[in-house]
């Protein structure tokens, strides 16, 4: 039942924009996003959108071109960061 409550708790976890930048961008430098038809893909900032889910919006130029395995990463990064085991998670890119 513990657990139940743990997954409840961080699902309804609203992270602040400046953590989430400081945390997440962090994270961009230490393995760089990949390079696309020789231009880098450059993010930009990161914010979580209200939903009862938690989403993750990454704003940067490319946003079509970022593949499943770098996503991944950065969904493991934000579970690590953030403790929001158990709990889906949805990423989206967006054109800043």
């Amino acid at each position: 039942m513990e657990v139940a409550l743990d997954v409840y708790e961080n699902r309804r976890r609203k992270i602040s924009t400046s953590k989430l930048n400081d945390a997440m961008l962090a994270a961009v430098e230490q393995y760089h996003a990949p390079v696309v038809r020789g231009h880098q893909v450059k993010i930009k900032f990161v914010t979580q959108l209200p939903t009862a889910t938690p989403s993750f919006a990454f704003f940067c130029n490319f946003p079509d071109d970022i593949k499943t395995p770098y996503r991944n990463y950065l969904e493991n990064k934000l579970r690590e960061h953030f403790a929001l085991t158990g709990v889906p998670i949805r990423i989206f890119f967006r054109k800043k």
